[in-house]
């Protein structure tokens, strides 16, 4: 297999931002960077006219990874940068074109410019039929987003890294996520911080002490049985810090909420295999939604 981290490229401002992260990505991991643009053909008719004739299209599909390539590479010296310009429909093409990718990198609109994605029709389909690992990052993304307040209180590239952000579910966590997680906080020389999210008992079946009580009782159980899920992994990971949270509510608003102080999240996408198509499930798809750093959506059985 070709070890690589690869990025879906159309020459808009979000694939822009997501090969900047994914050059970034590309250095801490000591992998190549492989460029994918895919230009899916027009119907014959408008491919005639003038300005979408075949030498247009030969131009711009040659010009836009060139030029993309030669920026990266000045930008991020050391960082091995490749080209590729493939012809079909883009959301079969990176499923495609990613079997052989450590990790796939697209970009996204921001939502209202306040948080979140727009994810569009091919990154949706893209990340719920890949099994690699797909990262989600915003249009506008910089290097400094993803880093600690400098002594004036600015996001810095110069400082340290944010935490990395790992949602859990501890009824049925997931070596390949989890592991993932602990890699990239490693990468990064920051922490690693797992939240679990659980459901607080219904108040109208208890008296208000009762229900206090069994809350309590509740949250110490969950914290433990989060504690216990990640002992073998600190054990392989000494020097990670891991910050444990574990609360009552919606994983979907405690990972989005907590996006703000990290510089990566990572969530879980069971695979599924139905007559009716692939799904990326209700956590990641709310999260891709509304969390306000870079995404990695990670396949597991």
């Amino acid at each position: 297999m070709f070890r690589s981290v690869l990025v879906g490229l159309d020459g808009s401002s979000e694939s822009r931002a997501a090969a900047e992260w994914a050059a970034r990505e590309a250095k801490l991991r000591g992998l190549p960077l492989r460029l994918v643009h895919v230009w899916e053909p027009v119907p014959e008719p408008m491919a005639q006219a003038p300005l979408l004739g075949a030498e247009t299209q030969q131009h711009w599909s040659e010009r836009i990874p060139r030029e993309t390539a030669e920026g990266l590479q000045s930008r991020h010296p050391g960082v091995d940068v490749t080209a590729v310009h493939l012809n079909g429909r883009p959301g079969d093409v990176l499923v495609d074109v990613a079997r052989d990718a450590e990790l796939l990198v697209l970009g996204s609109r921001g939502l209202s410019g306040v948080g979140g994605f727009m994810v569009g029709s091919v990154g949706q389909a893209v990340i719920a039929r890949t099994e690699a690992p797909v990262v989600l990052v915003r249009s506008g993304e910089q290097a400094a987003d993803e880093h600690t307040m400098d002594p004036a209180g600015i996001p810095s590239a110069a400082t340290s890294f944010r935490p990395v952000l790992l949602g859990l579910d501890i009824r049925s966590p997931d070596d390949t996520v989890i592991a993932f997680a602990f890699e990239e906080a490693a990468r990064r020389r920051t922490a690693l911080r797992v939240l679990h999210a659980w459901s607080p008992p219904p108040y109208n079946i208890y008296g208000l002490s009762d229900h206090v009580s069994v809350y309590d009782e509740l949250a110490r159980e969950k914290a433990a049985e989060l504690t216990d899920a990640l002992r073998p992994w600190r054990q392989k990971h000494p020097a990670v810090e891991v910050i444990e949270a574990s609360r009552a509510g919606s994983a979907a608003d405690q990972i989005a909420n907590s996006s703000r102080n990290a510089s990566l999240v990572v969530v879980g996408r069971r695979i599924r295999r139905s007559r009716f198509g692939a799904h990326i499930g209700p956590v990641a798809h709310a999260v891709l939604h509304h969390a306000v750093a870079p995404v990695a959506v990670v396949a597991h059985a």
